[in-house]
Parts: structure tokens; sequence; C-alpha cells
């Protein structure tokens, strides 16, 4: 029966069994062994209350091997296992517990989850990374800097066409915008960076990748170089012109942090979106406004300055006259110009060039000597003359003599047959 006078211990109730003991023996007192084990008197005092009564197992909390009282049902982790399963089978522990409290009402924490589900073979333990390396530290202040990039991404993961998803995220506290378009390109740049500005401000400076649309690929002659002439993209130059600091990164890793957001977005938002059965763009973009606040608030850092240095400015401020596509043109002698493939007629004015500013919304300016000119489209091209239609070697040709021209009838009188050309 030495199985029944055994007591299961572990090391640290052995060393806390020897303190214990040592201060019922008078060795050490209880003040003493307070300090060492880190517990108050009163614990300690109870401690040598309970050895003195109970002997050895007196050590031993009394709730070991007992349920906890904050432990979940065994129905209720069959539940969540099911719920897990039916609708949240490739989501991770902690998106599922939040999910589950949102959607289900049920509150356990990710960990729980984590533990239930490695059990259930629905999940697997990974090895956790290093530790990230800051190689770069944050700006000190909201607005300071912010990273912009475009996602190619199926984000609603084949229920509607394919979205490129503009981000920005701010380099001091993670605040993020977004929003879907069709392509990533120079409009949806302008369109989505006049969506930043409108809800935050004008950032110090922009950090950006080579993409064409952000960095022109034109490469300067040596006379350009000699000149300092720099070739800038149309969003370039826009940022430019509103004062901004433009930061072109060498690499990926260097604008990690936007990196790492789309990765995050790829992850959570197109889950979201699938719960919520969003299949267009139009959809997508209107979930954005719900999802962005909670996104920020969960996920926002805090600065090391609280200082907001974002540059708001009066409402009637015209963006699109910075925000838009402008190129220049030579007006003709017919009073027209050619731009993207079209004829436009222009009034009469004494300009030999016009500035065109194509705008976010599609319209299209065209301004001589500061004035905003009025033009139409010229739809046809006017119809030629019947006789412009001929080959112009004709206008040249004399006319054919009829078969009794006295010039054919002098080859009859010589004996001579003409030779017909």
């Amino acid at each position: 029966m030495v199985g029944r006078d055994m007591i299961v211990m572990s090391i640290e109730g052995i060393k806390r069994l020897k303190l214990i003991q040592s201060a019922i023996d008078r060795q050490i007192s209880q003040k003493t062994v307070s300090g060492i084990l880190s517990l108050s008197e009163r614990q300690i005092r109870r401690l040598v209350k309970a050895v003195r009564e109970e002997g050895d197992k007196g050590i031993i909390n009394k709730f070991r091997g007992r349920p906890s009282n904050r432990g979940l049902s065994a129905a209720t982790k069959e539940k969540v296992i099911a719920l897990y399963k039916e609708k949240y089978s490739d989501f991770g522990p902690t998106l599922a517990a939040e999910k589950l409290l949102e959607r289900d009402g049920i509150s356990l924490s990710d960990e729980t989850l984590r533990n239930w589900l490695i059990e259930a073979g629905l999940w697997k333990k990974r090895r956790k990374r290093s530790a990230y390396r800051q190689w770069r530290p944050r700006r000190s202040c909201f607005g300071e800097m912010v990273q912009m990039d475009g996602s190619h991404h199926d984000w609603l993961e084949g229920r509607g066409p394919k979205l490129v998803l503009m981000g920005y995220i701010d380099d001091a506290t993670n605040t993020i915008y977004a929003k879907f378009y069709d392509y990533e390109g120079t409009m949806p740049a302008m369109d989505s960076f006049k969506g930043y500005v409108k809800k935050y401000g004008l950032p110090m400076s922009v950090y950006l990748d080579r993409h064409t649309t952000y960095k022109s690929s034109r490469k300067p002659t040596e006379w350009d170089e000699a000149n300092d002439v720099e070739f800038l993209s149309q969003f370039e130059r826009a940022l430019k012109e509103l004062g901004l600091e433009v930061i072109h990164a060498m690499s990926p890793q260097a604008k990690g942090r936007v990196e790492r957001l789309f990765g995050v977005l790829q992850d959570r938002l197109v889950k979201e979106m699938r719960l919520q059965g969003i299949k267009t763009k139009d959809e997508a973009n209107v979930f954005l406004e719900t999802y962005l606040p909670k996104h920020n608030e969960k996920f926002r850092v805090c600065p090391a300055n609280e200082t907001d240095v974002h540059v708001r400015l009066a409402r009637h401020f015209n963006w699109d006259k910075y925000l838009c596509i402008k190129d220049q043109r030579t007006i003709r002698n017919d009073n027209t110009i050619a731009y993207n493939r079209k004829l436009y007629q222009l009034e009469k004015n004494n300009s030999k060039k016009v500035h065109i500013e194509k705008r976010i919304d599609g319209s299209l300016l065209i301004i001589s000597n500061g004035r905003s000119l009025k033009y139409k489209e010229i739809t046809e091209k006017p119809k030629q003359r019947a006789s412009a239609k001929n080959d112009s070697r004709e206008y040249n040709r004399p006319p054919k003599p009829s078969k009794d021209h006295p010039w054919k009838q002098r080859w009859k009188t010589w004996g001579i047959t003409p030779t017909v050309l």
C-alpha cells in the first residue's frame, strides 16, 4: 500500500516544503521564507498551519486535480469545434476567437481555442519566428511619413472581379487607409491619395516603390543630366506640386510596413468580406468604411510624439487642380488639337499652345493663358471633295482623244498601226 502513502509533488513544491519545514523548526524566520518564495507573510502562516495539521501534503494546493471554476463545458467545446469546421475552417485561432464572440456570442481566449484545435487536429503548432529586427526606427509623429502601395490579389475569392487595393499606412502609428480599384495606375493613385488627405490631411512625406505609376521610367540623356532635367511621373509631379517629399524605396523590404499590412489584410479582410458575402467593388469599398476604423483601433500603436503633423487645408481647396494628369499641346492651323487619339475643336484664341488637365472624374480642361477654353470633340472627319479622291497624277494627264480625232487619222494615212498604250 505504498502507493496510497506516496505524495506526488513538483520540484517547486519540494522547495516550498523544505522552507516551510525550516520555518516550523525555527531554523529561519517566516519573514525570510516570505522573501525567498515571493509570498506574503500571511500566506506563509497559512502554509505553516497546513503542514502542521496535515503533514507534507498540506503544502499541496487544494484545487489540484479539480476542474477550474472558470473552465468551459464539454458541450461548449463541441459546439465551438463544430462552428469552426462549418464557418471558420481556414481562420487562425486569434481571428476565429474574435469572430466567435462577434457573430456567435461565444467568449473564449485565442489560446484556449488554439489548444482545442490542436487537440482536434485542426491546427498545427507553428515555430515562433525570430525577434523582428527594426533596422529603421519609426517616425516620431503621426503624419510625418506615410507608406503607400497597391496590392494585386483575388480579394473577392472568385465571387467577383479581381481588384487592386491601394493602401496607406502611417509610419509612426500604423493608422491605415485603403480603397479598392480595378487596376493600379495614375488615376487610382490620385483618387486614393485624395481620399487619404481629405480624411487625415497632407503628410510630410510619402514612401513609394519604383512602379511606373510612382516613378518615371524615362532615362535622361547626357544633356538632361548636364542641365539637371528630372523626369517625373504624373503622380510624383502632383505630390511635389503639393509640397510633399517623395521617397522611393530601393527594395520591397525597405517599405516592409505596408508589405506586412497587405499580408494581414489578405488574411483578415478577405475572410471578413467572405462572411459578409461581398461580390462587387462598390460593396467592398462600402464595407471598408466600417472595417478600417475597427482595424485602426485594434492595431494602432502610440507614437513617440502625440503631435499630428498632417496639414489640413480649407474645405474649398481645389484638389483637382493638382491631382490630375497634365499635358501640353500645340494648336493646329484649323484651331484643333489632338489628345489621346481624339481631335478637339477649340474656340478662337491667340495662343499657340494650350495646357490640358484630365481630372479624376474623367472631365477634360483645356486652358490657355489661365482661361478655360470651350471645345467640342470632332467625332467624324470632314468629308473630302469628290475630285480629291482621284489620284493627283490624273489632274495632269491630257484627255484621251476620240477614235475619229485628226491626230489618230494621221497614222492611217501613213500606213502605220498605232500602238495602244
